[in-house]
Parts: C-alpha cells; sequence; structure tokens
C-alpha cells in the first residue's frame, strides 16, 4: 500500500496517509504567545495539514492534546469547543506533559479518515 507523506523534514513528516488514515505530527502555535493564541494557531496548521492530505477536521478520529499545565484546560477548551465540527467530535484525550520548549503551552496530534 501507499504512503504518502505531506512537509517531510530529516527528522520527521507534519502529516503522512496510509491506507485511508491521516497521521500528523504534534502542533504547537507559536512559542511565547499565550496558551489561547498557541491552541487557535495549532488547530488552524491542522486543519491545513488535513486540507493537504484531502479530508477535514469532520473526520477527525482521534485528537490527544499535551498541555504544559492543566491549569490552562479551560482556556484551551474555549478554542477547541469553537474549532471542532459540532457532531464529530472525535475521541480525546487531553494531559499535562513538558513539551519541547518551556515557551510552547499546547500541543495537538490528531488522527483523521480521508
Amino acid at each position: 500500500m501507499e504512503i504518502k507523506r505531506f512537509e517531510t523534514g530529516p527528522r520527521m513528516s507534519q502529516a503522512v496517509v496510509h491506507n485511508g488514515t491521516v497521521y500528523l505530527a504534534g502542533q504547537v502555535g507559536e512559542a511565547g504567545s499565550d496558551v489561547t493564541e498557541q491552541t487557535k494557531q495549532a488547530l488552524a496548521s491542522v486543519d491545513r495539514l488535513l486540507a493537504e492530505a484531502g479530508t477535514d477536521k469532520s473526520r477527525i478520529l482521534s485528537a490527544n492534546i499535551w498541555l504544559a499545565d492543566m491549569v490552562d484546560f479551560p482556556k484551551m477548551n474555549a478554542v477547541w469547543d469553537g474549532w471542532a465540527s459540532q457532531g464529530n467530535t472525535p475521541a480525546r484525550a487531553t494531559g499535562e506533559a513538558k513539551l519541547a520548549t518551556p515557551d510552547y503551552l499546547v500541543e495537538v496530534i490528531v488522527i483523521a479518515a480521508l
């Protein structure tokens, strides 16, 4: 079966499509922005990559969201709730983790169907 990669670099691809499924790398916003802005930017990257792969957020199967601090959970959810495709919300998990740099406050990872 064919594997298609998008925005491939030396370490990773931003999206990989295989067998009708799109796997996205973790998407982040601009380091140093607040969690609301970083969430908006990360979700805009999700939208862009899904469109490039030939699908959209209504086809997301699962999402994993990492927050640097769970105190930001309500702010992230406020952005997510306005962005998510109502009636098509995916399975989702959210946890707290140290991210690649302390300037990142949120990272979004999704898997979607074509």
